[in-house]
């Protein structure tokens, strides 16, 4: 599903994107905007909570800059939807792994900092 990334820059099937995106029952919503820059927060993947999903990987950014917030990490916990944070080199791949597996999966990728 997901090609490649490198920094600013995400290629999810054979398209490229070069601001952040979800991906939500493997449709890309791109253009996601966060209201707080580097927090991820309830508001911010209200989509994705609504949505059938049992693990959200979340792409933290090339070094990882990008936090979940602790209300965030409350909700998902809260639906029973298992959480994986890491720098959006390695979540793209994880990612794809678990999509691979049948997986009802949603991602949230930052692509720079």
């Amino acid at each position: 599903m997901i090609e490649t990334y490198s920094f600013g820059n995400i290629r999810i099937n054979g398209k490229s994107y070069s601001s952040d995106v979800k991906i939500i029952g493997g449709k890309v919503v791109s253009n996601w905007w966060r209201k707080t820059g580097h927090v991820v927060d309830v508001d911010d993947v209200t989509d994705i909570l609504n949505s059938d999903v049992e693990i959200l990987v979340v792409g933290m950014g090339q070094p990882g800059l990008m936090k979940v917030s602790p209300a965030l990490k409350s909700e998902l916990k809260n639906r029973g939807i298992e959480l994986i944070e890491k720098p959006t080199a390695e979540a793209y791949v994880e990612f794809n792994r678990l999509h691979a597996k049948g997986k009802k999966v949603a991602g949230a990728f930052h692509l720079t900092c």
